[in-house]
């Protein structure tokens, strides 16, 4: 199939690229009023006119009144095409738009694998090792637990209702005290495994935050430093950074939840502590640059992004969803890499087709936004069926 049909006449009439970092980029809004109704627009080769995103996204957002939303179309020409809806700050009249920041939650996690793989590159990070040889800090449970059980949430570290939850009291000072990813782990290490590693998945974020421990000691540097140096440099994320609580960032997107019918102001909750498993924030478009690269191979050899995308199992032979930072499945034959995000003042959703260069970034500052259905949905119509 000849995906690059997404990019017709139709869209190029109402949209503007520019190249911001390496990449072509749209930010200026579509055209679809408010009033249009969604549409596939089939052309003779399987595909679809790609602006039936906006009209799907937008009438999702009128239907569910949400506050702010921004969307990311990756095309199979290298073109990115942006566009947002609503408001970053509603109470003061803030539009969401480019510089707009919203939190990645989960999305964070890919990240953190990444990073992961990269040190395996560099022999100097075995994923079959007990962690402990690198963070001896975690303390010694009844068996040891590697990073390759880290990465496919097949470790058997607790999340956060599915056992018990041992906390270590908090520093009071400084605010930034678990702004090291090791101290950070004082949040939940004493807990108790939910399960003999390599057991059974266990989806845990305080799994990603041991791997993200793993990966500053391996790779001798700060972990937040390993990912700018390796990650969101290269790939020009200039709005990419940790979502400390402490800090004033600028654009940073206040968050919504649904009270009733109505959405009202969400708590300004810290996920500074859990930064490898959920803690970045960005604008759209470096979420979609960040998928970009992943599709390029600009951030990993291809046997590592083998590995990533390689579901992983269970001793007993059972596959699970997830790869090595990725959920995956298949549409129309094509392997999909995807993560959701869904925390305090966010819900996202980013998936990438890399045989298709097609990608959707979808960002959210409502909680408890339904956006993974609207992504697969795309991919449905987009991609075609028996390959």
């Amino acid at each position: 199939m000849n995906v690059s049909r997404f990019l017709s006449a139709t869209v190029a009439a109402v949209l503007i690229t520019m190249t911001v970092a390496g990449q072509n980029v749209d930010s200026r809004p579509g055209a679809s009023r408010a009033d249009t109704a969604p549409t596939t627009r089939p052309t003779t080769d399987g595909g679809v006119d790609p602006s039936f995103v906006h009209a799907d996204l937008e009438a999702a957002f009128r239907r569910e009144g949400w506050v702010g939303l921004g969307w990311a179309l990756l095309a199979p020409n290298g073109t990115t095409y942006v566009n947002h809806l609503g408001f970053e700050d509603r109470e003061r009249g803030v539009k969401a738009g480019p510089t707009t920041r919203w939190r990645w939650a989960s999305i964070s996690k890919p990240v953190t694998a990444i990073a992961a793989l990269q040190l395996v590159e560099q022999g100097k990070l075995d994923l079959d090792r007990d962690v402990r040889a690198w963070v001896p800090e975690f303390p010694e449970k009844p068996w040891p637990v590697t990073a390759r059980q880290l990465g496919g949430h097949l470790g058997g570290i607790v999340h956060y209702t599915n056992g018990e939850v041992i906390a270590l009291p908090r520093p009071d000072a400084p605010p930034d005290a678990w702004s090291d990813v090791v101290r950070a782990l004082d949040a939940f290490k004493m807990s108790p495994l939910v399960a003999e590693p390599g057991t059974r998945y266990a989806y845990t974020t305080h799994g990603y935050m041991l791997l993200g421990a793993v990966v500053q000691r391996a790779g001798g540097a700060p972990y937040v430093d390993q990912v700018r140096d390796r990650i969101a440099r290269p790939l020009g994320m200039t709005s990419f950074e940790p979502d400390y609580g402490w800090k004033r960032l600028p654009n940073r997107a206040k968050g919504y939840k649904k009270k009733g019918a109505v959405w009202v102001e969400s708590g300004d909750t810290d996920v500074s502590w859990k930064l490898p498993g959920g803690g970045y924030l960005s604008n759209v478009a470096d979420l979609a640059r960040f998928g970009r690269g992943v599709m390029d191979g600009r951030l990993l050899s291809p046997a590592s992004h083998a590995l990533m995308a390689t579901r992983g199992a269970t001793r007993d032979g059972k596959a699970t969803t997830y790869g090595f930072g990725w959920g995956l499945y298949t549409i129309g034959g094509r392997a999909v890499l995807a993560h959701s995000g869904s925390q305090e003042k966010t819900s996202t959703y980013l998936a990438v087709v890399p045989d298709a260069g097609l990608g959707l970034a979808v960002m959210c500052n409502c909680e408890g936004a339904k956006i993974e259905p609207l992504v697969k949905d795309f991919l449905e119509k987009a991609l075609p069926r028996g390959r």
